[in-house]
């Protein structure tokens, strides 16, 4: 029989370990409009289903006084429970016990949850809220860092691993949440960056806020670090809940399929009304993926950056697909270097874990200028080529309109060995636009001619009826079949449906090498 007072100590340390850095600590973190660590896990985590890890571990360190500054579970919370049922690996940095640092206790408790995670393959969640290395501790808290970081490599396309930024994260660790998969921000309540703004004015003599520096929409939208925003804790977790309904437990299972409320055989006449007779007219790609995909619902990931390509999650009779559409109505839909950046990133996380790929092109060719070129765009366009080639999942391809030049090759085009290519009527599929085309061809003819312009009009649509449609791609096979658009959503079931069973490998190797 336990002995009462033993019962009652363990009561009280238990106790006094939920408490974190005590109730002043925990007022001064709501009124900032942050929750706590563990008020952030019961709202992620399904109710009552969260199992706590090294709840009592204390941090070792004497200098400065930290000997008489301890508390149970020090700067961090780990441990496992489920989300819809299913098992997930969190831990959440504690603001309220000393900022949230990183001691080497606190980078061990994170480290054995990101080993538990990885080795019973279910993805890893963590909620960042730090006020970054613990200083007291020097070299311990910098080891600490590269431990974590080389579990997230470990972990890299083993199992998902999502971020979420839910105050400062600052120095090093910030590569932690950059080298996980997803990255969730905070709107006005959290930050990441490299150096701060002091930093940065001694330095550079440049003058800039928090917020403009590393700030939710800074990151969602310029620099492309971060994946989501939203306005406040509960947003941001929730978005994690949803995020992980389409992602399997890890890259050896497939993604969870969900009993479809959408008629599959669903067409929407109204479709052929999306794109515009005018080649140069812009749409919205949107109106397309939204009719297409189960009850009109995509998860776009990376919204606000590299709007020109439009990437994220949706199901198609119940099963997830990753899509990747180019975006006519912002730079025409070009591909330029943040967008090759983003497309290939996704792609890539698609292949990783079994998610197929569904492709809208209407890609005019990459965006022209010297600051593309001097900013790499032919590496960086060699990305979104590489990881088309590289995926192995289902990948099925709809060119809507234009598909030019080597931008169309890009956009898992036949020769990037895409399974099931379709087009619409309006498809333009050829080296490069008409106007472009004839200047080049029958530039002489067109300067000889008793009236140019007409000459050149009169070509120009001789060239776009010759060359600028489906039909010469199809005649090659490198069309599978052109389509109304209404037919768009039963094709493409039907197409993932012959394809569930695809089996297929890269050459084997050490590993590949990426165009960094």
């Amino acid at each position: 029989m336990v002995n009462e007072d033993k019962i009652q100590a363990l009561i009280d340390k238990t106790a006094e370990a939920e408490l974190g850095g005590g109730q002043d600590r925990i007022d001064v973190q709501h009124k900032k409009g942050k929750w706590t660590a563990r008020e952030r896990l019961h709202q992620l985590l399904d109710e009552g289903s969260f199992e706590e890890i090294d709840k009592f571990v204390l941090h070792h360190a004497t200098d400065f006084g930290m000997d008489k500054k301890k508390f149970p579970g020090d700067g961090v919370v780990t441990g496992y429970g489920r989300i819809n049922g299913r098992q997930v690996y969190v831990f959440a940095q504690d603001f309220t016990i000393l900022g949230g640092s990183l001691s080497l206790a606190v980078s061990q408790k994170i480290c054995k949850v990101m080993d538990l995670a990885r080795r019973n393959g279910a993805p890893l969640i963590g909620l960042n809220d730090s006020g970054g290395a613990r200083i007291q501790e020097g070299i311990t808290s910098l080891a600490g860092y590269g431990d974590i970081f080389m579990r997230n490599v470990l972990g890299s396309g083993v199992i998902p691993q999502i971020s979420a930024i839910m105050g400062p994260c600052a120095g090093g660790a910030v590569y932690s949440p950059a080298l996980t998969d997803f990255v969730f921000m905070v709107e006005k309540t959290s930050y990441m960056f490299i150096t701060g703004p002091q930093v940065i004015k001694s330095v550079t003599h440049e003058e800039v806020t928090l917020e403009k520096l590393g700030g939710a929409l800074t990151h969602n939208a310029t620099s492309g670090v971060a994946h989501f925003a939203g306005k406040d804790d509960q947003t941001v977790l929730a978005m994690i809940r949803e995020l992980l309904s389409f992602l399997p437990q890890n890259y050896q299972e497939k993604p969870p399929c969900v009993e479809p409320t959408d008629d599959p055989e669903r067409t929407d006449i109204e479709l052929r009304e999306v794109v515009p007779e005018n080649a140069r007219q812009p749409y919205n790609i949107r109106m397309i993926i939204d009719s297409v995909v189960d009850n009109r619902h995509f998860f776009e990931v990376q919204a606000r950056h590299a709007q020109n390509i439009i990437v994220g999650f949706a199901r198609l009779n119940g099963h997830p697909v990753g899509i990747v559409a180019n975006q006519p109505s912002f730079l025409a839909g070009c591909l330029d270097i943040n967008a090759s950046i983003k497309g290939a990133r996704f792609v890539r996380f698609c292949d990783c874990f079994n998610i197929p790929l569904i492709t809208f092109c209407d890609v005019p060719g990459f965006l022209p200028g010297t600051a593309q070129e001097y900013g790499g765009i032919i590496k960086h366009g060699a990305k979104l080529i590489y990881a088309y080639c590289e995926a192995v999942v289902p990948k099925i391809t709809v060119i809507t309109r234009k598909a030019y030049g080597g931008a169309y090759i890009v956009m898992s085009s036949k020769h990037l060995w895409g399974d099931i290519n379709y087009a619409y009527p309006t498809a333009e599929i050829a080296v490069m636009g008409p106007d472009g085309a004839v200047n080049v061809v029958f530039k002489r003819e067109i300067g000889a001619a008793e009236d140019p312009a007409k000459k050149e009009a009169e070509m120009v649509e001789e060239y776009r009826s010759v060359f600028a449609t489906p039909y010469r791609a199809a005649e090659r096979g490198y069309v599978d079949e052109i389509i109304l658009p209404e037919q768009t959503r039963p094709k493409l079931i039907r197409a993932l449906e012959s394809l569930k069973n695809k089996q297929e490998r890269m050459p084997m190797k050490k590993h590949d090498n990426l165009p960094l």
